[in-house]
């Protein structure tokens, strides 16, 4: 048991702390809450923006690059200034704003979404209109049509960007088959819906800046576009066994995600009991570990570290596998084609996690490329890609390599260290997080070099491969062994494992819990309606 006279004897006690700490620092002024809709205004900005055409207007499309800026300063704003009550809140305030700036940077800055960005799309239907009235309409407005000799059909008249007429289009009265889409022009309905997908397809699936490490359409798609499609965009529809999975129907899709779900909850729940036992997840690493573990581990350092750092994997993994299986739940399952359209077929969400067969086979590499979730691959990738583009360096070579590296891996860490620096308690954002990935970029080119050198000699084809994959589990795990610390202590530091994942408890309803815990498990949010000193600083407050 954790000593009666040793302050905090609990989880929930150090939750209090910090909530009397972030009213007494909202009261003082050193911060202030975080208050919607204010906190929306630099990413309303940017939809705003990418809103109003400017394929023709060269100071209007000049004009991102401000916008972007306009972003930056913002988000910088409430990293600096504004805080949270909730604990996942306060950690969500410096992720979603960082990421909002690299995203951003990525469709504003080293690409530009109007003229770069084009999504598979239906060729025929009618917004608002029964779907013979729409089938009729589009036909009288796409007034001709005429077979190329390669057997592509081009699309003369009644189309905004030539592929597609939009005259009155929209998502939920789609009907035909698939298309490449510029950017639309009329309706606005139907513009809205290009951008509002674009602003939320983190990793471009149906979209011709598809990562690499997302599937592409099924093939009978693929036929359409090369059929539909005269004029395509620059994109790829290759395949390889890094790729993760796509559902072969909707159903598939919402009964793997489901399950995924209720498994991920229970786990989460599981997780959660066990953590906040142990003063370590609390933030207070050098406490005695908690009570409930056996002498064989907390007699040994090597295997508590090894235990703490595995349940700290387990908890990131499923918090993130369970959030990202609400997305095809809720668009796919609840709002689903009939008002989302092609948004909701079930290739439109591939499975977000890979095989852990590539970390056996490819080490680190494998880890961060292949196996765990590639949700900001793209925006990781797009500004490294620039500067090769842009100084002419050979993508191949090991400079541009160590650079595409060193880049992904640099935002990573800001985008967490942004995280780090927003939470409540004392962490260390460039000594913790972005230390961290960044050592990732460094043995990642190492391994890389190294495997090269043994490929060379011709060696592992005389290795087993069963002796392989046992020192590429070794290594990997030996290295995360040394350095997973300088995050997931971070973690634990500012107070990310104090936030609370689900809100009935199984596990600790049936009395496995501390004192005070029990069936319910959300306590105070902190959502309140909250009265600035300024009209735009009142509103809902977290």
């Amino acid at each position: 048991m954790i000593p009666s006279n040793t302050w905090p004897h609990t989880h929930q006690e150090l939750v209090r702390h910090y909530h009397h700490e972030f009213d007494k620092n909202i009261a003082s002024g050193k911060y202030q809450p975080l208050v919607f809709p204010e906190a929306f205004l630099g990413a309303l900005v940017v939809i705003i923006y990418l809103l109003i055409p400017h394929q023709n207007r060269s100071w209007l499309k000049m004009a991102r690059h401000a916008v972007f800026a306009f972003y930056v300063a913002h988000t910088t704003y409430l990293i600096r200034n504004v805080r949270a009550k909730n604990v996942a809140a306060a950690l969500g305030i410096g992720l979603i704003s960082a990421w909002g700036g690299m995203y951003f940077l990525a469709i504003l800055v080293c690409y530009d979404a109007q003229t770069d960005f084009q999504r598979i799309e239906r060729t025929e239907g009618v917004f608002g209109s029964d779907e013979e009235g729409s089938r009729k309409e589009s036909e009288e407005e796409a007034t001709s049509t005429e077979e190329k000799s390669n057997g592509v059909k081009e699309v003369q008249k009644g189309t905004s960007n030539g592929t597609i007429p939009t005259e009155h289009l929209g998502p939920s009265k789609r009907h035909g088959e698939y298309a490449w889409q510029p950017f639309p022009l009329t309706p606005f309905i139907e513009r809205l819906d290009w951008v509002l997908d674009v602003f939320g397809n983190f990793r471009g699936a149906g979209w011709n800046w598809r990562i690499i490490a997302a599937p592409p359409p099924p093939k009978a798609i693929q036929d359409q576009l090369y059929r539909n499609s005269p004029n395509p965009p620059k994109h790829t529809f290759r395949k390889h066994h890094s790729q993760t999975t796509i559902y072969p129907t909707r159903r598939a899709l919402l009964i793997a995600n489901l399950k995924t779900f209720i498994i991920g909850y229970l786990m989460l729940d599981l997780l959660k009991t066990i953590v906040i036992h142990d003063p370590y997840y609390w933030g207070l690493v050098d406490r005695a570990p908690a009570p409930y573990l056996p002498s064989v581990i907390t007699a040994n350092p090597i295997v508590l570290h090894v235990v703490r750092l595995t349940v700290s994997q387990f908890a990131v993994k499923y918090a993130l596998q369970t959030i990202f299986s609400l997305a095809p739940l809720f668009f796919s399952g609840i709002l689903g084609p009939s008002f989302l359209g092609a948004r909701a077929e079930p290739w439109i969400y591939p499975e977000t996690w890979g095989s852990y067969v590539h970390v056996l086979d490819k080490g680190l590499a494998g880890w961060w490329s292949a196996w765990w979730h590639q949700t900001f691959r793209f925006a990781f990738d797009a500004p490294s890609r620039r500067i090769i583009e842009v100084t002419g360096m050979n993508p191949k070579a090991p400079a541009a390599k160590f650079l595409q590296l060193v880049v992904a891996f640099g935002l990573s860490g800001v985008l967490h260290a942004s995280g780090s620096v927003t939470c409540h308690g004392a962490t260390r954002p460039l000594l913790g997080p972005m230390r961290f990935f960044l050592l990732q970029s460094v043995v990642v080119f190492a391994e890389s070099n190294l495997t090269s050198l043994v490929h060379k000699t011709g060696i592992q084809n005389r290795v087993p491969r069963w002796l392989k994959r046992s020192f590429t589990f070794f290594y990997v795990h030996f290295w995360f062994y040394h350095t997973g610390h300088l995050l997931c202590e971070d973690f634990a530091k500012g107070g990310v494992w104090l936030f609370e994942p689900v809100p009935f408890s199984l596990f600790r309803g049936l009395g496995l819990g501390t004192e005070g815990d029990g069936w319910w498990c959300y306590g105070d949010w902190g959502l309140r309606w909250h009265s600035g000193d300024r009209w735009w600083k009142s509103g809902i407050a977290l």
